[in-house]
């Protein structure tokens, strides 16, 4: 097994704990707390498909990181917005980042900053915080018309659908 960084860990873990809540089966979760991220991605999979947004988020971290399944970027966005579109919170975080590295998908600022700011606006209070400061620290890099417009598509999100 592979080692991943304490952040990243936690972050996993805290996604399984959420995922456990909102009624998957605990098997996924437990086997993330244990660290057998094989048996927890062939558990998400499936979940993942039918469209479970918190086990969409999950698999795309593990696909990231490449804990359980191979390091893929593009499989990574790929779970994130899914789970994103539907409201999920870290995943539009996970997303917004992405879009800030250029990881999975092209390197877009402005998207960056709309899934960053949704995340901010709609995490619970302990995480939000966090999501405010990076979504600051992305605008830091952008003119004040990007800003404007990844605040626009927050505004406006879900019905646009061009990020």
């Amino acid at each position: 097994m592979s080692t991943i960084a304490p952040a990243s860990a936690a972050l996993l873990v805290l996604l399984a704990s959420t995922c456990a809540q909102a009624g998957s089966p605990d098997a996924a979760s437990r086997s993330v707390a244990r660290g057998n991220f094989v048996v927890a991605a062939r558990l998400l999979k499936p979940l993942a498909e039918r469209g479970h947004a918190r086990a969409q988020a999950m698999l795309g971290f593990m696909y990231e990181t490449g804990q359980g399944v191979p390091q893929a970027y593009a499989a990574a966005s790929y779970w994130y917005r899914l789970a994103a579109e539907q409201g999920d919170t870290r995943a539009q975080y996970l997303l917004g980042l992405a879009y800030d590295k250029g990881h999975g998908v092209q390197h877009d600022v402005v998207a960056a900053y709309k899934w960053l700011d949704l995340a901010a606006a709609h995490a619970p209070r302990h995480i939000s915080e966090q999501f405010v400061r990076v979504r600051n620290a992305v605008a830091s890099k952008m003119s004040g018309d990007q800003i404007a417009a990844g605040q626009w598509y927050a505004l406006h999100w879900p019905a646009e659908s061009d990020f």
